[in-house]
């Protein structure tokens, strides 16, 4: 017979000699020592166990494509299979890694997130371990379930991160979800190799934690609403209660388990988080056939009112009353839809922006990642609704010309100028002119034919000059869009007084238009506020470029979790919360 080579007899009783020393040394270790001692041995165990199988593009795109949860993710799984050469990513030395539990622990709790875990439930990995496991002394088997396990736990990853960090709904791809924010750019195949320990990043992707704060908020105020859903929700206050402070009624009892619980000296920290605090106590308590509406009740009324955008009267009755008997279902659906415009939201704000969030009529000034100040605005109506888009803010305009839209000329000027052109225009402060900027010239409105204008033949611009008269009033904020959007100043300061301002027809009114242009023009010598209302006072329209431009983010979250923990709400203005729950929810 012909003999060994002496390198196989030497790798071969290495190999067999430093298994039996492990064995031997094994015995009396704990397991700590035990896996110091494996770890210490040199490859030749390895290598006697076989090498690490590898991939192909050919084998992950079968096994995805068989599968119609992990289709959509076959790109992910190439690019990062090829970043790594295709070697496993799942398996060290032929063991799985512990990220492989923690994933599917996490997949256990995706409901937490509003996620459904059956889902990615696609492969039965309890299964495939045990199948594993027990192929481990046949190594054509366990290689195969190794090939297999890797994959399917990839994909099944990019299945899960697909949806926790970009979304479950496309909103570009739905007609009626209107939200053209920039994209989230997560690149799922690098998160992936982060969580494998293979590359560093600023992002919590390690612990599969989310990317905004604000997301995190409302995750938190989920489970409480859910175990209050669990007790029966909250009581309803009677049909037709109409209450002011001071005044007695039956419905007070009922009132005071909707926003305090029955604990005396509770707070309302939110709706119902309150009554959640206290969950060995019934909704209600016994109480006398009418109560007087007094004291921490009305101030708990009024923080409700604050909560929810209403008039903080502390009046309970007309749209006070159908906030608080709005039901903790409908909430917690509110509360997943806005989890859900969070995933879409890219992974990282520049460190200053503009955020014009619009059922809360409110701008946010955003400095170094907090907010500097922020203030009311007016939005567009329900006919003329403002979009959903971001951009980046270029100039503030002083003493703008308002040019007036065709729709307007249309359907409010025409006959008043048919009538008398000149006249009409005198008397509203405004002029035709041919051109743009320093460059326009004036037209004698009497030379056209108001009566025939239409938009297509229309080669003028109608504009309302600099003053007290104009539309926009004193400043503008241009971030140049085809929507023609922008935020400005209004003379109309009386509307900013409404709790409900959607008055524009789509652009973005500002409360204090003064303060924001100073602000933004805080880095530019020569611009203070002394500057800026001397330039304003000479009618003269000015344009002055940002040192540099400004991100600007119009959203529309109808609700959300202050730096406080209490939760708001707000109405769906433009019934998009109605076209996404179509989406979310079926």
């Amino acid at each position: 017979m012909k003999s060994m080579p002496p390198s196989f007899l030497s790798t071969s009783f290495c190999a067999w000699l430093l298994s039996l020393m492990l064995l031997t040394a094994t015995v009396s270790c704990s397991q700590d020592q035990q896996s110091s001692i494996k770890s210490a041995l040199p490859d030749v165990l390895t290598q006697a166990a076989g090498p690490q199988p590898t991939l192909d593009s050919v084998y992950i795109v079968k096994y995805m494509a068989a599968e119609p949860q992990f289709k959509d993710q076959i790109d992910w799984a190439k690019k990062f299979y090829k970043a790594r050469d295709f070697r496993l990513g799942w398996f060290r030395d032929h063991e799985l890694v512990p990220q492989a539990q923690t994933m599917l622990g996490v997949i256990g709790k995706a409901a937490d997130e509003g996620l459904n875990p059956k889902d990615y439930q696609t492969e039965n990995f309890d299964q495939l371990f045990k199948d594993f496991e027990a192929a481990k002394s046949d190594s054509t088997r366990r290689n195969a379930l190794e090939k297999k396990i890797d994959v399917a736990l990839s994909a099944t990853y990019f299945n899960y991160a697909s949806d926790f960090y970009r979304g479950t709904v496309d909103p570009r791809a739905v007609k009626n979800i209107d939200w053209e924010v920039k994209r989230n750019k997560v690149k799922l195949h690098k998160a992936l190799m982060t969580i494998l320990k293979e590359r560093e990043s600023t992002y919590g992707y390690y612990d599969f934690e989310p990317l905004h704060p604000e997301y995190d908020r409302l995750k938190k105020v989920l489970a409480d609403y859910r175990a209050l859903q669990r007790k029966g929700g909250w009581p309803a206050i009677p049909a037709g209660t109409k209450l002011k402070p001071g005044a007695a009624s039956s419905a007070v009892a009922a009132l005071r388990g909707r926003l305090l619980g029955t604990t005396a000296g509770a707070t309302s920290e939110a709706p119902a988080v309150a009554v959640a605090n206290n969950p060995g106590q019934p909704a209600t308590a016994a109480a006398p056939a009418t109560e007087k509406y007094e004291g921490e009740l009305v101030a708990a009324v009024k923080e409700f009112q604050n909560l929810n955008g209403l008039k903080p009267d502390g009046v309970v009755g007309g749209e006070t009353l159908r906030e608080l008997n709005v039901p903790v279902s409908q909430r917690i659906d509110q509360i997943l839809m806005n989890m859900e415009r969070w995933r879409w939201i890219p992974k990282k704000f520049e460190a200053d922006y503009l955020l014009v969030n619009i059922p809360e009529y409110k701008l946010h000034v955003m400095e170094d990642g907090k907010e500097a100040f922020n203030m009311n605005v007016i939005v567009g109506k329900e006919l003329h609704e403002t979009p959903i888009f971001s951009d980046k803010v270029e100039f503030v305009v002083l003493a703008p010309y308002w040019n007036v839209p065709f729709s307007i000329i249309e359907n409010e000027l025409r006959p008043k100028l048919v009538a008398n052109a000149q006249g009409t225009l005198d008397r509203l402060d405004m002029e035709v002119v041919k051109g743009w900027g320093d460059k326009a010239t004036p037209v004698d409105p009497n030379s056209i034919d108001w009566a025939n204008v239409s938009e297509e033949n229309w080669k003028y611009t109608l504009r309302r000059r600099p003053g007290p008269k104009n539309d926009l009033g004193n400043v503008k904020f241009i971030f140049p869009n085809s929507k023609s959007i922008y935020l400005h100043d209004t003379p109309h300061d009386e509307l900013f007084s409404q709790t409900k301002r959607g008055f524009s027809h789509g652009c973005v009114r500002v409360a204090e238009p003064l303060k924001l242009a100073e602000y933004l023009l805080r880095n530019k010598p020569g611009w203070d506020a002394t500057n800026i209302e001397q330039t304003i006072a000479t009618r003269e329209e000015k344009y002055v470029t940002l040192p540099e431009k400004l991100p600007v983010y119009l959203v529309y979250f109808t609700s959300w979790v202050d730096d406080a923990g209490k939760v708001h709400f707000r109405d769906d203005i433009y019934g998009h919360d109605k076209s996404l729950a179509k989406e979310y929810f079926n």
